[in-house]
């Protein structure tokens, strides 16, 4: 793959980030943010460019870590996922390229201001011309736009201080006049003013030692603007009389006029269309590197990476950008297009605050140059207050942003999940997360264990003595340690229209035989075991009200074969896992002596307490090992492997068992089969009734028990739904 020369040093990089931000944030959004919060959008300004603080931290450190083309798209991508890299890459994208037509039309009523000419010929004809600039060369795009900085900041500078003199304090009266939700508003129309500060991590691959370049450019870019931003707002507010600024198209023309005459409006006009031209001319650069690294990485059609020999630069990419920039000043309402990108890009610099802790928190390689202070709560903060800042934003913009949102996740469906098979550290750094809140959940089972345990053997069929003796040796299993008891009970069902009568309660042959069979199991399992016998109408509620009455830890039963009745109308235990007052375990028997190689199966995140309780308790009572089965059919088999094995030393410390790891294919290659096996049960919350989520493991090929812990220890849906997400 060819590489992007890098040949843009600090100069280029404070340029283009500084040239990115000044543009329609002083020129044209302070009109409008007059309107929403009076004299208080000084502290606006302030406030939104202090909110942009953590995501300028975090991007200066993931650019030192990860200094390649794409920048945010890069990030969010390694970071959370290609689905989010491709919602990341595809709507920064576009929210860049509205915000480059927006500053291309912005920036034509200041010429109208000297010169007769038409808005939209201008600005297409202004786009064609940076088009060609970003064609030809990065290097070439750097100088120009120190060029254009330097002229824009000198004519800045001329209005502010030749217009400081003005000032009048009375303007400024009555500051917060339009309360705390207009400064909020304001706070977040004009935040996207400092969109620009991150842009230059987008060409990171072209920066000259990164390690430097780009937190400095980042973040004095952002320093130097934000007081820049603040003194040129609180000297137009001090100049113009109250209101006289308030919804114009040239606000600080307005203002230049009031002080300098016509040289200070000539001044600013020249530095208004500078800095507007600069915006869109960082814009190309930094959008068209969007498709360019979503093509490297499969995200996009591989004909948008490709390097002009000529140039050194991605024709393609910025083509196509540079179409979409023209069809959207010739055909589009811009400024309310750019107002939902807008919305957009706050979203994206919540998700890039989460990304820095993705990848602190994962395990894949990740050595920035420069790391971001007081880690975690900036990144928090950030997210957070990106998130605040949405609710002010308007329904509009937050529905553009869900559409941009939907568009990007089905391109993602259709284009990018046929062809990527990869996943992002927040994956990771979740799985761990999962893992730990588990491992504590284990070791909290274990100590608040009672004492005295007792668990009822459910037998609600015949049974033959091989099978029922199965049964009760699980049981008796479970509770020996603790000296507990096991109640086996036989159910009978009668029809609703056979009253309950004395005779249907006498004691059978079959009664009494069983009786006697329970008692020399006891002896034989040196377990007290108790036999008992109900008749009733209802078997499930009937065993649910015995456990209940009888104040039992767990149900043991024969699991009923998922035939099309039980999908469609309900296994009878099925209804039982959900209303039962303690845990139940449904076991597939295939028969039960001393089982000493016991695997517990997982396939949907770590393992529950409960099933990690039985695991031990059988083999500790027959003297045998734990061993975790995993699937060995990831996007990453030996980070799998890894996390398994940190998992599975940090569950031996818990338990009083030896504790193995074995992966298991899932095309059909076998392991020697164990004498038991336990796993989840599938989650009503998470199943649908037709398709059943049982591991898609080999046939064990032995007895196998489900665990259903009660709904008390289970963990919430949210919980589950990140494990199954995660895993």
């Amino acid at each position: 793959m060819k590489e992007l020369e890098r040949d843009l040093g600090l100069p280029s990089v404070l340029a283009i980030s500084i040239g990115a931000m000044i543009g329609s944030g002083i020129f044209i959004l302070p009109a409008l943010a007059l309107k929403i919060a009076g004299p208080a959008v000084i502290l606006a300004y302030a406030l939104a460019g202090l909110l942009v603080v953590p995501a300028a931290l975090s991007k200066s450190e993931m650019a030192t870590a990860m200094p390649e083309a794409g920048g945010t798209y890069i990030y969010i991508e390694r970071g959370m996922g290609p689905l989010l890299g491709t919602v990341a890459g595809v709507g920064t994208w576009f929210s860049l390229s509205f915000k480059g037509a927006l500053a291309l039309v912005g920036g034509v009523p200041y010429l109208l201001l000297l010169f007769d000419l038409p808005l939209k010929p201008v600005a297409l004809g202004l786009a064609a011309v940076l088009i060609l600039v970003n064609v030809v060369g990065a290097k070439q795009t750097g100088r120009l736009q120190v060029a254009i900085v330097v002229v824009m900041l000198a004519a800045l500078g001329w209005f502010a201080a030749g217009s400081a003199p003005s000032v009048r304090s009375a303007n400024y009266v009555d500051f917060f006049g339009y309360g705390l939700e207009g400064v909020l508003a304001a706070t977040g129309l004009v935040f996207v003013s400092y969109a620009g500060v991150t842009k230059v991590a987008s060409v990171a691959e072209e920066v000259e030692d990164p390690g430097r370049n780009i937190p400095l450019g980042i973040l004095g870019s952002l320093a130097f603007t934000t007081v820049l931003y603040v003194a040129i707002v609180a000297v137009l507010v001090g100049i113009t009389d109250p209101g006289s600024v308030a919804g114009s198209l040239t606000p600080v023309a307005v203002g230049a006029e009031q002080t300098l005459g016509r040289a200070g409006v000539v001044a600013v006009i020249v530095a208004a269309v500078l800095a507007l031209v600069s915006t869109a001319n960082a814009g190309i650069l930094s959008s068209s590197r969007y498709p360019f690294a979503m093509s490297r990485d499969q995200l996009a059609p591989p004909s948008l990476s490709s390097v002009s020999e000529r140039f050194g630069t991605p024709v393609t990419s910025i083509t196509l950008t540079g179409a979409v920039l023209l069809l959207l000043i010739a055909f589009v309402p811009i400024l309310d297009i750019a107002k939902l990108a807008s919305a957009f890009q706050i979203m994206v610099f919540a998700l890039i605050n989460v990304a820095v802790v993705a990848f602190r928190e994962g395990s894949v390689e990740y050595e920035p140059e420069f790391t971001s202070p007081l880690y975690p709560w900036v990144q928090v903060f950030g997210a957070v207050s990106g998130l605040l800042l949405l609710t002010q934003m308007g329904t509009v913009a937050l529905a553009g942003a869900v559409v941009i949102t939907v568009g990007s996740v089905v391109w993602y469906a259709v284009y990018v999940r046929p062809r990527v098979d990869r996943e992002g550290a927040a994956t990771d750094a979740i799985r761990r997360q999962v893992g730990r809140e588990a491992l504590a959940d284990i070791e909290s089972a274990v100590a608040e264990r009672p004492g005295t345990r007792e668990v009822l053997v459910a037998l609600t069929k015949d049974l033959d003595p091989d099978r029922e003796r199965s049964l009760i040796a699980l049981a008796a299993d479970l509770v020996r340690e603790d000296d507990g008891r096991v109640v086996a009970v036989r159910f009978e069902e009668v029809p609703d229209q056979a009253p309950l009568t004395e005779d249907v309660t006498v004691q059978s042959d079959a009664d009494r035989s069983f009786e006697t069979r329970v008692e020399a199991l006891a002896d034989d399992l040196d377990v007290a075991v108790e036999a008992d016998e109900i008749v009733s109408h209802d078997t499930k509620h009937a065993v649910v009200n015995f456990a209940d009455d009888r104040g039992v830890e767990t149900i043991v039963a024969e699991h009923e074969p998922l035939r099309l009745r039980s999908r469609l109308i309900g296994d009878p235990f099925d209804w039982v896992v959900r209303h039962a007052p303690c845990d139940v375990l449904l076991v597939d028997n295939l028969g039960y002596d001393r089982p000493e190689r016991v695997v517990l199966s997982g396939d949907v995140g770590p393992y529950p307490p409960l099933a990690v309780d039985v695991a031990e308790a059988v083999a500790r009572a027959n003297g045998g090992e734990v061993s975790l089965w995993y699937p060995d059919d990831g996007a990453d088999p030996e980070k799998r492997r890894r996390l398994v094995e940190d998992y599975r030393s940090e569950l031996s410390d818990l338990l009083s068992v030896p504790v193995a790891a074995e992966s298991v294919r899932t095309d059909g290659g076998r392991l020697p089969d164990p004498d038991l096996l336990i796993r989840r049960g599938a989650d009503h919350r998470l199943r649908t009734a037709l398709f059943d989520e049982r591991p898609d493991l080999p046939n064990p090929g032995c007895t196998a028990v489900t665990v259903y812990p009660h709904e008390s220890r289970r963990p919430g849906f949210g919980r589950r739904l990140v494990e199954r997400l995660a895993f």
